[in-house]
């Protein structure tokens, strides 16, 4: 039988959750500050400066970052119900097939971490910034090219 006193802690749950953001949103714009500087209003992309044209390409620095994430991401997603029934399967007798299977998936990705680590992508110096720059510069310049090449040439009769 349908009870909705069974309910209520969930839709009170979802009154205290709009209600928190709706007090911090109203909070923020009574108390804070309303200066409007340059870095404020300027467009956010994903830690490149926006700088150019929309259309430039990225750095192929930038894709392998959102790879990384993701591969650890989903190490996450595999490790915690991993983590939750272990000690059921220890006590079915699978614990140690498990662990030993766990480990192996754990060392596949610290190859992948070192490999990352000596490729230097974690490497956010200003050298590196100076050189991810560099590159993109050069695909610029290579997709001008490329677009120049393919425009069509008019000729005057």
């Amino acid at each position: 039988m349908f009870e909705l006193n069974a309910y209520l802690p969930i839709l009170l749950m979802f009154v205290v959750a709009i209600v928190f953001a709706v007090g911090n949103v109203a909070l923020s714009q009574v108390v804070g500050q309303r200066k409007q500087t340059r870095t404020k209003l300027m467009p956010y992309e994903c830690g490149k400066d926006p700088v150019g044209s929309a259309r430039e390409r990225f750095s192929v620095k930038f894709y392998l970052i959102a790879m990384i994430f993701i591969l650890f991401d989903i190490e996450l997603i595999f490790l915690m119900p991993w983590a939750v029934v272990f000690r059921t399967l220890v006590t079915n007798g699978l614990g140690t097939l498990v662990y030993v299977e766990m480990m192996l998936f754990v060392a596949l990705l610290l190859v992948g971490y070192v490999y990352v680590l000596k490729k230097g992508l974690f490497n956010w110096s200003e050298s590196a910034r100076r050189e991810a720059e560099a590159e993109g510069r050069v695909l610029a310049e290579m997709d001008s090219r490329r677009q120049a090449q393919r425009a069509p040439v008019t000729r005057a009769a």
